[in-house]
Formats: C-alpha cells, sequence, structure tokens
C-alpha cells in the first residue's frame, strides 16, 4: 500500500515515514502544500496523511482542491488541533478521520486499515487464492495456515497482485505501488521479486503467471 505523507515538521515526517515503512507501506513525503497538491494530480496513493498548517498552501486547501478533483482517495488529518469546531469542519470538507498529536503509530496503523476496508467492502477479511491466504486486517499472508514472511518489497507485489487478484497487473503498475519517490524504479528489479516470490511460492498451489507485454497474474497453478 503507498501513502502520501504531507507534514511540514521534518524530523517528525522523517519517522514516521520510517515507522510506516517497517509497516511494509510504501511511503512518499511532501512538506508543503504546492508540493502535496502536484503529487495527488500525478501519483496513486491508497491513504494520504495530511498536516493542517503547511507553507505555501494549507492542508485544509490541499483537501479542498482534492475533493474538487472528484479525488475520492482517504484522508487523515494529523493535527496538533483537538478542537472540536476544526474536526468538524475537517469532516465537512472531506476528511475522512482526524487523529491530534501526539499519537501512537499502531493506531496509525489500525486507523489506515480501516480506511483502506472502507473503500474494499466487497473484499472479506480473508482474501484467498487456492491455499495462499490473505489477511486484510493484519496484511500478512499465510501458505496452508502457515504465516509467510516476506521482505517489505516482496510483500508489496504480491499484496497488489493478491488484491487484484484474476486481473494482469503491468509491471509499470507494480514498480507504481512499489516505489516511493526516493527510490529509482526498475523493472529489473520488479522481476526480481517476482522471481524470489515464485520460489517462495513453490509449495503453495497459486503461482504467478507472466503474460508477455502485459504484466503478471495471480492465479491458481491447477486453473488452464
Amino acid at each position: 500500500m503507498k501513502l502520501l505523507l504531507i507534514e511540514d515538521n521534518l524530523p517528525l515526517s522523517h519517522w514516521l515515514a520510517k515507522m510506516l515503512r517497517e509497516e511494509k507501506f510504501t511511503v512518499d513525503a511532501a512538506s508543503d502544500g504546492d508540493t502535496a497538491d502536484r503529487l495527488l494530480q500525478s501519483e496513486a496513493y491508497d491513504v494520504v496523511l495530511l498536516d493542517l498548517m503547511l507553507p505555501q498552501m494549507s492542508g485544509k486547501s490541499v483537501l479542498r482542491r482534492l475533493r474538487e478533483r472528484r479525488d475520492n482517495v482517504p484522508v487523515i488529518i494529523l493535527t496538533a488541533s483537538g478542537s472540536v469546531d476544526e474536526k468538524v469542519d475537517c469532516l465537512g470538507v472531506g476528511a475522512d478521520d482526524y487523529l491530534v498529536k501526539p499519537f501512537e503509530v499502531r493506531e496509525l496503523v489500525a486507523r489506515i486499515k480501516a480506511l483502506v476496508r472502507r473503500q474494499t467492502p466487497d473484499k472479506a477479511a480473508e482474501m484467498n487464492c487456492a491455499d495462499l491466504s490473505y489477511n486484510t486486517h493484519t496484511r500478512e499472508f499465510a501458505i496452508a495456515g502457515k504465516v509467510l514472511m516476506l521482505p517489505a518489497r516482496e510483500h508489496a507485489v504480491l499484496e497488489i497482485l493478491m488484491l487484484k487478484q484474476g486481473k494482469t497487473i503491468s509491471k509499470s503498475a507494480l514498480m507504481s505501488g512499489v516505489f516511493g519517490l526516493d527510490d529509482e524504479p526498475s523493472e529489473d528489479a520488479i522481476e526480481i521479486y517476482v522471481h524470489r516470490l515464485r520460489k517462495k511460492l513453490e509449495p503453495c498451489q497459486a503461482g504467478i503467471m507472466t503474460l508477455r507485454g502485459l504484466g503478471y497474474l495471480l492465479r491458481p497453478k491447477d486453473r488452464p
């Protein structure tokens, strides 16, 4: 899952981005409203974490412009203000959730997961492809009930394929979901992650298929 963190307090932003990456999220960061607004027009995110007091353009203005473009990406406001009026105003503009600083990272992670689930109500708490399962609450994979531990980027690739199960995912879409702005996207790296995943899925009844010129598809191995 790819997040955009919009926070002008750089020490807090760096620390929070580090914590979220340890939770296997891909994180882009912006420190002012103008940069955030441009990124929201050019990149795709699963959740936006938005501070209100930003240079160049306020967080509320960023949110207002986002909703005026009819972009429904979930937004969590992160702010030091616990004012009920401020909270009501932000929710009225289009925020989905509101978290007052200081907060615990585990609460933020829980709220992120809850928002993503709300965006995909048709998906059950546990998704399956043959004997490969994915718990949308814990974001854990398992093969025949045994937890499958994966490095962050391999986890990101398999998560995208599972959430889009039955659809062919292009390399460019995988690169967009796996790499942040500070990374160097690479098709070769995606091929390496897929190769490693195939090795780890050898005992599994699900596999990653390559459709030449199109991308990758997660499906049961016995399906023609």
